[in-house]
C-alpha cells in the first residue's frame, strides 16, 4: 500500500530521517515524505551537542547542522530540526503559492466554515447570509459599538484589528498608523483585539487613551467578541510582517468584511485587490523597528478602504467575499 507521511512544522522535522534509518533501510515504508512549513520563524534550534540524543546515524548530522546569529538556546553552532525536515523530505509544502517559483508546492489554508458561519453564529446580534449582509452588518456594527463603548452610529466606518500581539502580526505597525489615520480621515472608529507581549498590549491601550472616543483596545482573549467584530467591522486590518497563509482574512471574508492587508504570504493568494480587499504592499520583516514607510502604507491603505465603505462598490466587495468557498474542500 502506498504511504505518504506529511510532516507539519519543525516538531516533525526528524521524521524523514527516522523513516530512512529505521524502516526504509529494512524495506519498510518505501514511500514518500512531505514536509509542510507552517511558520518558518519557529525552526526547532537546539545545542549541537544534543545531536546524539536523537539516536540517528552520523550521516544525517549535516542536515541538522546550522549556524545563525542568535544566542538562544546556545550561541553559535546548533542543530535545526526544520532544516533537516526540508532537506530530507521528498517534497516541501507551504501554505501559500508564492514559493512555487522555488519548487516548493503551496497549499492555501481552508477554514472551519461551521464555527465561522454568520447565518448561525450565536455570538452576533443579527444573523445573515449574502442576501442580507449589507443591512445586517450595519445592525451588527451598532451592536458592536454599544458593546465596546463607542458612539453608536452606523455611518462611521469601523476598522478592526484582531491578532496575536507579537512581532509577526505587526501590532506595533498598526498602533503607529492610528494617529496618522486619524489625521487623514474625517471620522473613523477602530477596535483592537488581541493578547500577547505586554509591550504591544500597552501600545494598543495607549492608542485608546489617546483617542478615547474613537479607539477601543481589548487586550484579553474573547472568542465571542472576535465573532462580533467580524460581523460588525467594515474593514479588517491585517498588518503582518510575514504570514505563512493566515486564517484571519478568511474569517473576515466569511463574514463579508473586506481586508486591508500586507502583501505577504497567503494574503497575496487569498485577497484580491478591489474585489475582496485592499493591499498595502510588503512591510519590512525587521521585527526590531517600525519603518515610517510601513506606517504610511498602513495609513494610506486604510484611508483608501474607508473611502469605499458605504458605496455600491463596497457592497459588491461584501458579496464577493461571502460567495467564496473558503472551506478545505
Amino acid at each position: 500500500e502506498d504511504v505518504v507521511f506529511v510532516c507539519n512544522d519543525w516538531h516533525t522535522g526528524p521524521l524523514s530521517c527516522y523513516l530512512k534509518s529505521n524502516y526504509q533501510s529494512h524495506g519498510i515504508y518505501r514511500d514518500a515524505t512531505a514536509f509542510c512549513i507552517h511558520n518558518i520563524s519557529y525552526q526547532g534550534r537546539f545545542a549541537f551537542s544534543d545531536y546524539p540524543e536523537l539516536n540517528l546515524p552520523e550521516r544525517f548530522k549535516s542536515s541538522f547542522d546550522f549556524i545563525d546569529g542568535y544566542e538562544k538556546p546556545v550561541e553559535g553552532r546548533k542543530i535545526n530540526w526544520m532544516k533537516a525536515g526540508i532537506l530530507e523530505a521528498d517534497r516541501v509544502l507551504t501554505l501559500d503559492n508564492i514559493m512555487r517559483l522555488t519548487g516548493i508546492t503551496g497549499i492555501v489554508n481552508g477554514m472551519d466554515v461551521s464555527e465561522w458561519d454568520p447565518s448561525r453564529d450565536k455570538y452576533i446580534a443579527v444573523k445573515y447570509d449574502v442576501s442580507t449582509a449589507v443591512e445586517a452588518k450595519a445592525l451588527n456594527k451598532e451592536a458592536l459599538q454599544a458593546e465596546v463603548g463607542l458612539p453608536v452610529d452606523r455611518n462611521i466606518p469601523l476598522v478592526a484589528f484582531i491578532g496575536r500581539l507579537e512581532e509577526q502580526k505587526g501590532p506595533d505597525v498598526m498602533a503607529a498608523a492610528i494617529p496618522q489615520l486619524m489625521e487623514m480621515v474625517e471620522d473613523v472608529q477602530i477596535v483592537l483585539l488581541g493578547t500577547g507581549k505586554k509591550k504591544f498590549e500597552r501600545m494598543l491601550m495607549s492608542a485608546e487613551e489617546k483617542f478615547p472616543g474613537k479607539v477601543r483596545a481589548v487586550v484579553k482573549f474573547n472568542a465571542a467578541l472576535a465573532h462580533h467584530i467580524m460581523a460588525g467591522a467594515d474593514v479588517l486590518a491585517v498588518t503582518s510582517r510575514f504570514e505563512p497563509c493566515g486564517l484571519i482574512q478568511l474569517q473576515g471574508m466569511r463574514y463579508g468584511t473586506p481586508c486591508a492587508c500586507a502583501s505577504t504570504g497567503g494574503l497575496v493568494d487569498t485577497i484580491i485587490e478591489g474585489k475582496t480587499g485592499f493591499h498595502m504592499g510588503r512591510l519590512s520583516v525587521d521585527c526590531n523597528v517600525v519603518e515610517p514607510a510601513d506606517v504610511k502604507k498602513v495609513g494610506t491603505t486604510l484611508q483608501r478602504a474607508i473611502k469605499v465603505v458605504g458605496t455600491p462598490a463596497y457592497e459588491e466587495m461584501v458579496r464577493n467575499c461571502m460567495i467564496q468557498d473558503l472551506s478545505w474542500k
